[in-house]
């Protein structure tokens, strides 16, 4: 049982960057492609980039395309979201989510319902200020 734990959210000026951490910890993530999602209050959770398992291939939701750059560390186990000219509209609790299946493409993580991912971190709060 794979155990994520998201790091380095908080408060920025619009036009602010921060830089996310996903940490595994139980077993290693190094053959799962991984996803990052994000809900805002009142919003349904949705999709915002993912990487598959070796790193070299990535995908995001058009809102963040140009603007966050997902990384992975497979020797450290952590996955990154680094966030650059953040905008209110960013403003979300921030989850990243290993899915159930080896191997998977990042575009097909894109796709995948919450019943695909097998394992959840607790969320980081992001607030962005205007």
């Amino acid at each position: 049982q794979v155990q994520l734990v998201e790091s380095g959210g908080g408060l920025v000026q619009a036009g602010g960057s921060l830089r996310l951490s996903c940490a595994a910890s139980g077993r290693t993530v190094r053959s799962y492609a991984m996803g990052w999602f994000r809900q805002a209050s009142g919003k349904e959770r949705e999709f915002v980039a993912a990487i598959n398992s070796g790193g070299g291939g990535t995908y995001y939701a058009d809102s963040v395309k140009g603007r966050f750059t997902v990384s992975r560390d497979n020797d450290k186990n952590t996955v990154y979201l680094q966030m650059n000219s953040l905008s209110p509209e960013d403003t979300a609790v921030y989850y990243c989510a290993a899915p159930r299946r080896l191997f998977t493409t990042a575009q097909a993580v894109g796709a995948m319902g919450p019943s695909d991912f097998g394992a959840w971190g607790q969320g980081t709060q992001v607030t962005v200020s205007s």
